[in-house]
């Protein structure tokens, strides 16, 4: 075989195998990745804040959703008023999207487009 055949034979099974673990991945998420994405759908900002940040808004009402705990390293995810978050003094806000910011963020406090009722966290149903 040739040199040029046995690079593009190379690369045709470098991408089969990133493209098979890719499936997998997705395959043992088992949904995680849907829901994530189905609570980003109600925010309109996003805020990286500190653990102690994330305890205090808890310890205020604010119910962390259920799909943070899928991922691994898991992550603690609110949703909390624009006026509270403000008073947060080192939010540092995220794109609201599945990007590199957002995604090994451990502590992230969402704004809602709509204000949400407290929710009894026994009860939620985020996943």
């Amino acid at each position: 075989m040739n040199p040029a055949l046995e690079r593009r034979l190379r690369r045709h099974r470098s991408r089969v195998v990133v493209r098979a673990w890719e499936y997998r991945q997705r395959r043992h998420a088992r949904g995680a990745w849907f829901r994530l994405r189905r609570v980003l759908t109600d925010a309109a900002a996003a805020y990286v804040v500190s653990p102690a940040d994330t305890r205090q808004l808890i310890d205020e009402g604010c119910c962390p959703e259920l799909v943070g705990q899928e991922f691994d390293p898991p992550k603690v995810i609110v949703f909390a008023p624009a006026e509270r978050v403000a008073r947060i003094a080192h939010a540092r806000t995220v794109p609201v999207r599945l990007g590199g910011e957002l995604l090994v963020a451990e502590h992230l406090v969402l704004v809602p487009f709509v204000a949400r009722e407290p929710v009894d966290p026994r009860t939620s149903r985020s996943g």
